[in-house]
């Protein structure tokens, strides 16, 4: 059985609520990705920060990126995976919640990022497919 921590990429970093976009945005540099896991002060999952995020829900905004924490953009319930879950339900959580990056968790721990890449490195043509279909398809509107 393949699982979440079998594909997922190792040495994630969380970013704390409490630190500003432009130190988010750094870090991202220097970690190549361009999504952080944000994390409150016990070191639990409050949300995710995108690249997008900073450009679109600040910078476009007209916001200082040095006074915006990461913990001001967090919205929503985030979404996570345990590392023993087997990539059926890595899959499942991602198409369900439309989502393209998955934080792995071990004994409430950051362990690892599942990301589309990752997924293209590990999944057959036929589950890349249906996953790609699901995340990317349009919602109906009304």
């Amino acid at each position: 059985m393949t699982t979440a921590g079998d594909i997922m990429h190792r040495g994630a970093q969380w970013i704390p609520a409490h630190e500003t976009l432009d130190r988010a945005a750094q870090l991202m540099r220097e970690l190549n990705v361009g999504a952080l896991p944000i994390s409150d002060e016990n070191e639990r999952l409050c949300g995710i920060l995108t690249d997008r995020d900073i450009v679109v829900g600040c910078i476009a905004m007209g916001h200082d990126p040095a006074q915006v924490t990461a913990g001001e953009m967090a919205k929503g319930t985030p979404r996570w995976i345990a590392a023993d879950a087997d990539v059926g339900e890595v899959l499942r959580e991602m198409q369900t919640h439309r989502i393209r990056r998955l934080p792995v968790v071990d004994d409430k721990r950051l362990v690892g990022m599942i990301s589309e890449a990752d997924l293209a490195q590990h999944l057959t043509d036929d589950q890349l497919a249906t996953w790609a279909e699901s995340v990317y398809a349009r919602v109906p509107s009304g």
